[in-house]
């Protein structure tokens, strides 16, 4: 399985006095944003509003404009609508691009109210969880006939205390691959495979052999949706939140 901001400041000032600018404010009627603190009045009654425009701003923003909108229960009537969405799309191997868009979409209005925003910090990513659906070719094999792609349940593991992950396929293969993580902010790793086990019987140490990006948008005690390097959507739940990577 495939694991998958520095700071400018903008300077609005609004004039409570001048209705002349509250005129000009009504187009657009959301804040303008620049590289330096733009004056709109020479007035001497204004506020001063001093905003960010860095993707660890606009991730906050988007955060509170979805927690506000969206309540507690609508994010499990989302979670579960999303869960019946791609039951009847064999892990994501029957999934048309229809049905791709619309697992997407849902995910997107998840992730827009991630309760979690550094996960790589928060004990809820470990353990064993289980791969429900991905967009992932090398994980679907779908080229392949029926009985030569992985039919049983597939699973992913992490342990965050030693950045740890390990990929687990059950039937007909059983294969195994474990890897190191290497963290490059609070939500995004750079996963660094080192051994494999075919048939769960033949080990093969192969340090750095494979690498990927894995970056995990959401998170609570029962769902993980994570996006890789290549664009590709994973969604998982949890099944063993004691489960520990092989060291």
């Amino acid at each position: 399985m495939a694991l998958s901001a520095t700071l400018s400041f903008k300077y609005i000032r609004i004039d409570s006095h001048n209705p002349t600018q509250k005129q000009q404010q009504q187009q657009p009627p959301y804040p303008l944003f620049s590289s330096s603190p733009q004056k709109l009045s020479s007035s001497t009654s204004s506020t001063y509003i001093t905003l960010s425009d860095s993707g660890k701003w606009r991730n906050k923003v988007s955060f509170l404009q979805g927690f506000l909108s969206i309540g507690k229960r609508d994010v499990d009537s989302l979670k579960q609508e999303l869960f019946d969405t791609i039951e009847p799309l064999e892990r994501g191997a029957e999934a048309s691009a229809e049905d791709q868009q619309r697992v997407d979409q849902i995910a997107s209005k998840l992730e827009a109210v991630n309760p979690v925003m550094e996960p790589l910090k928060s004990d809820l990513l470990n353990g064993k969880w289980e791969l429900l659906y991905t967009t992932s070719q090398s994980l679907l094999q779908t080229q392949r006939p029926k009985l030569l792609r992985p039919n049983g349940k597939i699973y992913q593991a992490i342990n965050v205390d030693t950045l740890r992950a390990q990929n687990i396929e059950t039937w007909p293969f059983f294969n195994q691959a474990t890897a190191n993580l290497v963290p490059v902010n609070s939500r995004r790793v750079l996963v660094k495979f080192d051994f494999f086990k075919i048939a769960s019987l033949i080990p093969i140490k192969s340090p750095g052999s494979g690498r990927g990006q894995l970056e995990i948008t959401y998170l609570d005690q029962d769902l993980r949706i994570s996006r890789g390097n290549r664009g590709n959507l994973f969604i998982l739940k949890m099944v063993d939140p004691s489960y520990r990577v092989p060291l």
